[in-house]
């Protein structure tokens, strides 16, 4: 054998093999238990990255582990490939976004066979096929069947520089999440998905959901907001316009004693008939509109107002008036469209009466300074009890969980108002105003209104004769693709000329890959066979939007007869990003680690350019980024280290729900791990063959005892624990090699081998099936069942025992595992360190933690 491991070719050698035997292609076998894992699939930007390095890396050895394990396991990968980046190439490099999308998918294709992913390829789809989009279509349509989807105007999120409607959770700090343009408010006619119907579905169903992350699971919650309230009409001291009350939605009625004021949104009825005639009212309303319709944005606004002079009177006092106000801050998607502000236990309503100079009245007793003077609203939380002043549900002191169900109570029982459940989750608005997206298949008739396409008449494919020379969308502009017939009356008729949000085409896609090549958008026998995917791996970045719709979905094909499972993913993990240190030049500018070289010694570790020697600064360590230059290319690692060695590394760093920090020297010791084992494997394959029938060892004793812990570890996704206990089998086996080379017995040695190598399989793919043979194993090791652990092998003849004298840590030691209580106080008494440590001193007691730990208490 060759004594340095190629990883060129070896690598090459056994992704060929795998491909032409077909070796990860799966179908439904009912005679294995199933498993279903899918990591998140990319956009295809035209790169991958090493955080997609990362994410496969982790699903591989998931899928690997468990096909090992006799499970029918299915492990597919697509393309989330709509989406404005394709059009902002396509206005950018004159090109079309089909042709940078396909060119971009085989690019990545080509990237990502060369990791040795376990993929079933024969799967793969990207969400523009038409293929695939024309199975949503089919999808929408039975959803607007179903009145799951349905049009109605609406104020939408308007990006001025993508000019597309976006939805709330597209809003970063009022931008748009990929323009990073202010985002502007439009009412527009608009495509909605019912989500807001399945609210307590999926608010309840999250119980369940034990194999997610706890934060993720909260943040969903947070996210559809359940609340508790009450519907209260204020009335108008005096009827305007028509309006005789103002209604505002409330979950903290019990404060009402502290309302000093009330505020209307920008859009309420009552405030556009006061903006028609009053200039100064419809200019204020029209500077709300400039903020943006996601809580978000309006919560980090500047509070501002505008004094309608209207008054009104409060529910349980009718000699209390407030005045009305119109504020930016309140939203008509939210509630009613109308709050009565509390300063005193609201910061906000407290920064805005400070503003105005509107009363502050306690509804709490308070110690000290009160709510008039001081600086900050009182808000305790739900569970502090507290001392109302006069409250008008004669409620003395209780929590706000007790007062708030007492007050509506107390309202209901007079008249004075409804109790309500609602949620702060809306429906999904899906109309995206642009070309490259799937096209919505309804149809606006003059004489039928909106018709829905006849399901024999999809796909309504995209033209692709479409000009990409200004901004807006192509579909709007093109000279006949609008123009069709009505599918109900025949006449002459236009297209709905918007496209679906891509988080539409997100939301299936785990579906469709149970049966990528029906007619139908799924099969409910074989959907129903595979669902749910039994491990989802993906970025926390992806915790409300994508996850929350794919919950959805999979209720609303349930509910329109497409089969599957109430939830998609019944494990759900995060992983943490890859990061890297930064650098950066004499003037400022970002520098690449491709461009430096990095010199340690006593004075530390400093930082040159390699094209003039000259030094530069090192950073911080932060995600990696285009902006910050301080990627890694992953094909220059799997050209230079092999694609094992990225895979071990990333798998050794640390543990895969954190961060894990790319180093060089990272990366080399990795690669030297690789070259170890395959001298280890060729020395213990170039021994003699020893004759007859070894009996156990400590060498397979400790072969064993790592398999039953690595099994352990990578069922509870703790990978990096995996991969420690394999270096301590290596470092036995390879002592064990020299042992055997000195004249040592070495029967056990290719039988410990072998089970070291099926453990290294799932990691590192290549490099295993190359040390099997050599091994003798038989067949490709990627087909070969995972190694059974010999129980009578477990059993610890030994315990390591830490020492303490006063609780502080002295000395460990080891002794049998069988020794009695007097054997071991006697041993560890005799010890060394110590009887320094006691320095002539005589233990006051010695307590033994049976196989746990000694303490000496002096």
């Amino acid at each position: 054998m060759a004594v340095r491991y190629n990883f060129n070719e070896t690598e090459a050698k056994w992704q060929r093999i795998w491909e032409e035997t077909k070796a990860f292609q799966v179908d439904e076998d009912p005679k294995r238990p199933k498993y279903y894992v899918l990591e998140m699939f990319p956009y295809p930007s035209g790169r991958i990255h090493m955080g997609h390095v990362r994410n496969y890396a982790l699903g591989d050895l998931l899928a690997r582990y468990k096909m090992a394990k006799g499970f029918n396991v299915l492990h597919p990968m697509g393309w989330d490939a709509f989406g404005m980046p394709a059009e902002n190439a396509a206005m950018q490099n004159k090109v079309h976004p089909k042709a940078w999308t396909y060119d971009n998918i085989a690019a990545m294709r080509k990237q990502l066979k060369t990791m040795g992913l376990s993929i079933d390829w024969s799967r793969e789809f990207a969400t523009c096929d038409v293929e695939y989009y024309q199975q949503q279509q089919h999808l929408f349509l039975d959803f607007l069947e179903a009145g799951i989807a349905y049009r109605r105007k609406s104020k939408v999120n308007w990006d001025p520089v993508d000019q597309t409607v976006l939805a709330n959770e597209q809003v970063i700090d009022g931008r748009g999440w990929r323009s990073g343009a202010l985002v502007e408010q439009r009412e527009l006619t608009q495509w909605f998905l019912k989500i807001s119907d399945y609210s307590q579905d999926l608010l309840d169903s999250l119980e369940g959901l034990d194999r997610w992350p706890e934060k993720v699971r909260l943040m969903q919650a947070n996210w559809i907001g359940r609340s508790r309230g009450i519907e209260l009409p204020f009335h108008l001291t005096s009827p305007a316009h028509g309006v005789n009350a103002l209604v505002c939605y409330s979950t903290r009625p019990d404060t009402l004693r502290g309302a000093t004021f009330l505020a209307i949104s920008a859009d309420h009825p009552l405030a556009k008939a006061l903006a028609n005639e009053n200039p100064d009212i419809a200019a204020f309303c029209e500077e709300c509109r400039r903020i943006g319709t996601s809580e978000e944005a309006v919560e980090k606004a500047e509070k501002l107002g505008f004094d309608t002079g209207l008054r009104v009177l409060n529910p349980i006092n009718g000699e209390d008036t407030l005045p009305v106000w119109i504020g930016n801050f309140v939203l008509i998607e939210y509630g009613t469209g109308a709050i009565f502000g509390c300063p005193s236990h609201d910061q906000r309503d407290l920064d805005f009466a400070r503003k105005y100079g509107l009363p502050v009245v306690n509804a709490f007793n308070m110690p000290g300074e009160t709510t008039a003077v001081a600086a900050e609203a009182l808000v305790p939380g739900k569970d502090v009890a507290v001392e109302y002043v006069e409250h008008f549900a004669n409620i003395a002191t209780a929590t706000a969980y007790d007062a708030v169900e007492k007050s509506i109570n107390w309202l209901e029982a007079r008249n004075l108002g409804e109790g309500q459940v609602r949620f702060r989750l809306r429906d999904w608005g899906i109309s995206r105003q642009r070309y490259w997206g799937c096209p919505i298949p309804v149809i606006h008739c003059e004489s039928c209104g909106v018709v829905p396409e006849k399901k024999e008449n999809l796909p309504v494919r995209l033209p692709e004769d479409v000009e990409f020379d200004r901004p807006g969308n192509p579909l709007d502009r093109h000279p006949t693709w609008r123009n069709t017939t009505c599918p109900q009356c025949g006449a002459a008729a236009l297209r709905e000329t918007d496209t679906m949000d891509t988080f539409v085409d997100s939301s299936w896609y785990f579906a469709r890959f149970t049966a990528p090549e029906l007619s139908t958008p799924t099969d409910p026998d074989i959907v129903g066979h595979w669902l749910p995917v039994d491990q989802y791996i993906g970025g926390i970045e992806h915790a409300i939007l994508h996850l929350l719709y794919s919950r959805f979905f999979a209720r609303a094909m349930r509910q329109t007869g497409h089969g599957g499972a109430d939830e998609p993913f019944r494990g759900l993990f995060t992983q943490g990003m890859v990061v890297h240190e930064t650098y950066r030049g004499s003037e400022g500018q970002w520098v690449s680690p491709a461009e430096i070289r990095i010199e340690e010694n006593d004075a530390g570790r400093k930082a040159y350019l390699l094209s003039n020697n000259s030094e530069i600064s090192i950073g911080g360590i932060e995600k990696m980024s285009k902006s910050k230059r301080n990627t890694v290319d992953p094909d220059d690692i799997i050209s230079s280290y092999g694609a094992d060695t990225a895979r071990w590394f990333m798998l050794s760093d640390s543990p895969p729900d954190r961060d894990v920090i790319w180093t060089e020297a990272g990366v080399e010791g990795a690669h030297r791990f690789v070259q170890r084992i395959w001298r280890m494997t060729g020395g213990i394959a170039s021994l003699p063959a020893p004759g007859g029938t070894a009996a156990p060892d400590d060498l397979l004793r400790l072969a064993h005892r790592t398999l039953a812990k690595v099994e352990t570890m990578i069922s509870e996704l703790r990978f990096n624990s995996a991969v420690a206990q394999i270096y301590t089998l290596a470092n036995a086996v390879e002592e064990g090699l020299r042992a055997a080379k000195s004249g040592s017995s070495s029967a056990n040695l290719v039988p410990v081998a072998r089970l070291m190598i099926q453990m290294i399989a799932p990691m590192m793919p290549h490099l295993a099936e190359a040390c099997w043979q050599l091994l003798g194993g038989k067949g490709m090791l990627a087909a070969a069942p995972w190694p059974l652990v010999d129980p009578s092998l477990l059993a610890e003849d030994t315990l390591l025992l830490p020492v303490q004298i006063n609780g502080k840590k002295r000395a460990e030691i080891t002794i049998a595992s069988d020794a009695g209580e007097a054997d071991i106080v006697a041993a560890v008494l005799a010890l060394d360190v110590i009887q320094k440590a006691l320095d002539g001193m005589q233990p006051r007691k010695v307590i033994v933690v049976p196989k746990r730990i000694v303490n000496i208490v002096v």
